[in-house]
């Protein structure tokens, strides 16, 4: 065993300790770090090749306007003339269009599948039956309100046009004096209506349609002629008593994402509030849903006037008769040059892309933070000693050494293969931006860090944020920087998110970069940071700052929050020092009262006992004893309606130094939450407990240096071997040298990991019951003064169990053991005392012997006999003891309960022996009271009682 004189490990020997754990943890992950360094490397290679394949693809004849030889002079000679009519579908988007088409205006309409209908979640009975879908003859219908209802029935019967023939050498154009209608999605522009273009019907709407009305029209689209299919569908207007009305029905039947509920659309609804014969006053819900948001609204420019035309004409027409009409014959765009397919990847991509490279960096760094929290590697740390600070120190300094590495390469190669944003702009500068970048980014991480145990959560957070600030950057933020009449003072709020700082700098990075190619001079310099146009000063001052600010901000975060890194500590923790200067040396007496006063629950003798020594302990100035519990408590908060958990009751308890103290109790009986409280992974409600004098409420970071935990759940890094697990462990320890060395090979071979090299396997190709062995061994390095073992010997083999008992019993010298464990034969072999835990409470406590003695009153009696014989055996009993009570019977053999104050053994054997000249007797046998017994017994009684309270 190591010295114990050692004392706690240093800031430096604690640092050293991670440090080396970390990069042989790395060395492990060597390939995973490659990889990440790489990253920027391939996307710059993948720019390039991207950039040259879609140079050369753009470049070839599909991909420009189409051309043709013809004699337009008639003069027997062919020139070369481009344009749409020359061109196929996929030419016409760069060819010039001088004249574009006329296009009949088109109302947006739902397909058949989502027209409205009566449903039970719309409580109007006029919507047409839901039979309809199946034969795809639903109508499509207008919503009207208003406050002139008589107004309303003239209006809503010039909505729709009459009886339409298509019997027209014009057809095309007769179509403008119809209600037309698509549920084709429109485009961004208007020069090829999608109407005609979708493979879908173009619908005429009409109050009535005739049976198996259909036709087509031809439509010429550049060189090619197609037959559009023309249909009719019905036309239904249905009243309303109010806006809010309509609006209701609106909201209940529109399009939701992906969402599985009915769809029930309504083509448009109007609300003609206080129009008379003398004023038209309308208002008018259209569906948005079909909005197309890359540029403007094609919706609004396309289909929404037909919506305005149909009201309008309606009105005129109530005014003025059925025969006046203001016909909106046509939509079209404007015309368009000739225009050339190109793709400058870096041009586009300079800002977006590249935040999405740097911030690529932010998930890693928090997943890694949150993955020890969720696997109790942090804490399992501190419990062994690190501190802190070193922790915070080592894991920054990594995690900024790998940032740098990732932005070296980045820039490195961006240089190497000529990108202008590297090359032309001053590399001093670019250092300083990322430097001060990659601080605030790692500092980011640790505050987010503190708001998640889980690293699912964690990681999805991380990359939502790293997608969405590119987007936002680049299609909402650039376009406040470019808007010169966009005040400053908000871009600069907006550049208080680091994303857009990030953003910004790359911004201008990339528009000096082009405007350097573009001019042939260089990048940005230092001089310009002083131009009012260059944003770059800003936003180094900007991120410097937060960088000072956010990592302070997140170390405290850490401290009082602890989610998944320890206990809370309090918010003023750091005015520690003051408070205990101040704090009177009564503060046990204090908590004794406390404790005492709060106690009300019915005891036992030997729990009443060791409460009364735990109040005399916490009146005496010094104390040999390692462990004091003062009517320790932990109740979880009720959820869902559900009470509360009391896990643990008011547990009283004194462990001296060189006692194993075992603790057993069903499942869900509250062990583990109060091991968990113990060693930091949990407050206690209320109470305390004192290890080494030191309270666990406050105190923990000291208790940490002198303690060892072998957890429930094995907590091990799975490319770590089991050598360098116990080489970390006893760093923190203050091991050093030959005494370090020893100790670990001690260690492994007292848990049977020496031979066939397993300790140099990593620990991730472990069995179950190596693990175990492992953690025990961690838990014993370093000679703690206090020790948890919660269930050390599950899934162990006997050969195994056997060993690690014999390492218990050597290790107890002169350091208290707390142990839970379900084997009772465990419990004997190594537990000085014994406490039975049911329900949250301790119900006895005792060595071995004393409660097979206070708790187990009775012998076990049992005998086979011949199944005819049986009741001359239960007479037997019953003459020896008529209280004994039978719990066991199957073919002849039975079992017998005798409270030992009735019997004595020598009767029994008497007894025995008179009954063999009576009868048979295959087998029999007198058994004392097991500890086993005694368990089934106490948790029996304590459960019983908690079901009557």
């Amino acid at each position: 065993m190591a010295d114990s004189s050692l004392g706690p490990a240093s800031f430096m020997t604690q640092a050293n300790a991670l440090l080396r754990k970390n990069l042989t943890f790395q060395k492990r992950n060597l390939r995973t770090n490659i990889r990440l360094i790489a990253f920027p490397f391939f996307l710059c290679l993948l720019l390039v090749l991207i950039q040259s394949l879609v140079d050369s693809e753009l470049d070839k004849p599909k991909n420009k306007c189409g051309c043709s030889s013809v004699d337009i002079n008639n003069d027997g000679k062919n020139e070369t003339v481009c344009g749409i009519e020359y061109s196929t579908l996929d030419q016409v988007g760069t060819c010039p269009i001088p004249h574009p088409v006329d296009w009949p205006p088109f109302l947006q309409i739902p397909a058949a599948e989502y027209r409205a209908v009566g449903t039970d979640f719309i409580p109007f009975s006029d919507l047409p039956d839901e039979s309809c879908k199946g034969t795809d003859s639903c109508p499509v219908t207008i919503l009207l309100t208003g406050g002139n209802q008589t107004l309303r029935e003239s209006l809503a019967g010039n909505l729709f046009t009459g009886a339409f023939s298509p019997n027209s050498s014009e057809i095309f154009s007769s179509l403008a004096n119809v209600l037309l209608g698509s549920y084709s999605k429109p485009q961004e522009s208007n020069y090829l209506e999608p109407a005609f273009s979708s493979n879908v019907p173009v619908y005429i709407i009409q109050p009535q349609c005739a049976p198996n009305f259909s036709f087509s029209v031809p439509i010429e689209i550049a060189s090619v002629t197609m037959q559009q299919e023309v249909r009719c569908v019905q036309g239904l207007h249905l009243w309303r008593n109010s806006s809010s009305e309509v609006n209701d029905e609106l909201f209940k039947g529109y399009r939701q994402g992906n969402s599985e509920r009915k769809i029930n659309e309504i083509v448009a609804a109007y609300d003609f509030l206080n129009s008379n014969e003398n004023n038209f006053n309308v208002s008018i819900w259209y569906n948005s849903t079909y909005k197309n948001n890359t540029g403007n609204s094609p919706l609004g420019l396309v289909r929404v006037p037909r919506s305005v035309s149909v009201a309008s004409n309606a009105y005129l027409q109530f005014l003025q008769g059925a025969s006046t009409k203001m016909l909106l014959e046509f939509v079209k765009e404007m015309p368009k040059l000739g225009t050339k397919l190109s793709l400058d990847f870096s041009s586009i991509l300079g800002g977006l892309f590249f935040t999405w490279v740097i911030l690529q960096l932010f998930p890693v760094i928090l997943t890694s933070l949150v993955y020890e929290k969720e696997r109790n590697l942090r804490i399992m740390m501190k419990m062994h000693g690190l501190g802190d600070g070193p922790y915070w120190t080592i894991s920054y300094a990594y995690f900024l050494s790998i940032s740098l590495a990732y932005m070296l390469c980045f820039v490195i190669f961006g240089s190497l293969i000529g990108l202008k944003f590297f090359t032309l702009n001053d590399y001093s500068i670019q250092f300083v931006f990322y430097f001060i970048y990659i601080n605030l980014q790692i500092s980011l991480a640790f505050l987010v860090a503190t708001f998640f145990s889980k690293v699912k959560t964690a990681a999805v957070i991380g990359y939502i944020c790293v997608f969405g600030t590119g987007l936002l950057g680049g299609f909402l933020f650039q376009f406040f920087v470019e808007d010169e009449s966009f005040p400053r003072g908000w871009v600069i709020a907006m550049e208080l998110y680091p994303g857009f700082s990030l953003f910004r700098g790359l911004y201008e990075f990339a528009q000096y970069s082009f405007l350097g190619s573009y001019m042939g001079t260089d990048g940005m310099q230092w001089k310009d940071l002083s131009d009012s146009n260059n944003g770059m000063r800003e936003v180094l001052i900007i991120m410097f700052v937060e960088w000072l600010v956010v990592l302070p901000v997140a170390y405290y975060l850490d401290q009082v929050l602890a989610l998944g890194s320890g206990i809370r500590k309090n918010p003023l923790f750091f005015m520690q020092n003051f408070w205990k200067k101040r704090l009177p040396s009564l503060r046990r007496l204090s908590l004794h009262r406390q404790g005492s006063k709060v106690f009300v629950q019915m005891e036992k003798a030997d729990v009443s006992q060791e409460r009364e020594r735990v109040e005399q302990l916490l009146l005496e100035p010094h104390t040999s004893h390692a462990i004091i519990c003062n009517n320790i408590k932990k109740v979880y908060q009720g959820r869902d309606g559900n009470p509360e958990k009391f896990a643990v009751r008011g547990l009283s308890l004194a462990l001296p130094r060189g006692e194993c103290f075992g603790m057993l109790g069903p499942n869900g009986a509250g062990k583990t939450s109060f091991i968990n409280m113990m060693i930091g992974l949990i407050t206690p409600t209320s109470g305390t407990a004192f290890v080494q004098g030191l309270d666990i409420r406050t105190e923990m970071d000291k208790i940490y240096t002198s303690m060892g935990v072998c957890p429930q759940h094995d907590l091990l890094w799975e490319t770590l071997t089991g050598k360098e697990h116990l080489l970390f462990y006893g760093r923190l320890k203050n091991l050093k040298g030959a005494a370090l060395t020893q100790a670990v090979e001690e260690s492994i071979k007292s848990v049977n990991l020496f031979h066939g090299g397993v300790c140099d396997k990593q620990a991730g190709k472990y069995s179950g019951g190596m693990k175990r062995r492992l953690s025990v061994a961690i838990s014993l390095i370093g000679d703690p003064k206090v020790v948890y073992m919660d269930e050390p010997s599950t899934g162990l083999d006997p050969a195994s169990r056997n060993n690690l008992w014999n390492v218990v019993k050597r290790a107890k010298q002169d350091r208290a053991i707390i142990l839970t464990t379900h084997s009772m034969e465990e419990a004997e072999h190594l537990c000085d005392r014994l406490g039975i835990f049911v329900d949250g409470s301790l119900q006895c406590i005792g060595n071995p012997k004393e409660l097979k003695a206070r708790y187990g009153g009775s012998y076990v009696f049992t005998m086979t006999t011949s199944s005819n014989q049986e009741e001359e055996v239960e007479n037997l009993v019953r003459h020896l003891s008529p209280s004994a009570n039978k719990i066991y019977h199957i073919s002849g053999t039975q079992k017998f309960e005798i409270p030992k104050q009735e019997v004595k053994i020598a009767d029994v054997f008497q007894a025995v022996e008179n009954a063999k000249n009576k009868f048979t007797i295959h087998a029999w046998g007198l058994a004392d009271t097991t500890l086993e017994d005694v368990f089934i017994n106490v948790a029996r009684e304590a459960q019983a009682f908690n079901v009557l309270s």
